[in-house]
């Protein structure tokens, strides 16, 4: 029972955390360290995990995606990205996927090894929380996504391949580089969501792939699919709330919760 316990554990963290500007995998690596959760591939779950999150965004974004998609063929034969807002809201989220393909393929072996360390975690949750506060007190805000332009899709889909390193929030990296463009907070965060579908599964269906072949037990595909169920969950309720939180608030919040966390990660690291 612990360990299903520990599953669904995981699973909200991952939900919560994968869209609150907080750094999901940052937060799954201390979870992993506190649950002591025993999974022949901790890596492999969290990937999984990541399946749950992306079902959230389909459901809460399915209006939109159908649009998109639409619009996408419709491109093909009749190109009008100019008068076009859904045409070109389809090609801005291949473009900004491509730099995090790429990226995540030539970084894998390195987020599978380096990159999950408790104090890089730390040290990112506190540089980006500060680069939370500049961009909060820098930024103008004033465009909707009708206004955004394929330069700030690019800029957009650069800033994932940073969020490779865990500690740094994809969504919250991508949504400060949004508002660094003029994006409103709110449209930046919504474009930010949108763009994570691609991604997430892309990624997620490569490592489930790759789970196929590690000869996992009945028991610890029952443990991903635990998961999975409380990562769409939660993911759904943070997707609603953050989207609805951030027309009238700041990140700031969230970059002081960064600065508690990583601050506490360093006590802990220093104290055991």
């Amino acid at each position: 029972m612990h360990d299903f316990f520990s599953a669904i554990i995981l699973g909200a963290v991952q939900g919560l955390t994968e869209f609150w500007p907080i750094s999901s995998s940052g937060h799954l690596i201390i979870a992993h360290d506190l649950l002591n959760f025993g999974f022949v591939d901790n890596l492999t779950f969290d990937v999984a995990l990541h399946m749950g999150t992306l079902l959230a965004l389909v459901v809460y974004f399915w209006r939109d995606l159908a649009r998109y998609i639409v619009a996408f063929f419709r491109s093909l034969a009749n190109w009008n990205l100019k008068n076009d807002h859904d045409q070109r809201m389809a090609w801005y989220i291949i473009l900004a996927s491509i730099p995090a393909g790429v990226g995540g393929f030539l970084l894998e072996s390195w987020a599978d090894t380096v990159f999950r360390n408790l104090w890089l975690v730390a040290i990112l949750m506190i540089l980006v929380g500060l680069v939370f506060l500049i961009v909060e007190k820098k930024s103008r805000q004033s465009k909707d996504l009708s206004q955004a332009t394929w330069k700030t899709a690019l800029w957009i889909g650069l800033s994932q391949v940073i969020a490779l390193l865990p500690g740094t929030s994809r969504s919250g990296i991508t949504t400060i580089t949004g508002m660094t463009q003029g994006l409103k907070r709110s449209e930046s965060a919504r474009f930010s969501f949108l763009l994570s579908i691609p991604v997430i599964f892309g990624a997620g269906l490569l490592k489930l792939y790759d789970a196929t072949k590690e000869n996992l037990t009945s028991h610890d595909w029952l443990l991903i699919l635990s998961g999975i169920i409380s990562a769409a969950l939660v993911g759904y309720i943070a997707i609603r709330f953050l989207l609805k939180f951030f027309q009238t608030h700041s990140l700031n919040a969230f970059a002081y919760y960064r600065f508690a966390v990583g601050g506490a990660i360093i006590i802990y690291l220093l104290a055991r």
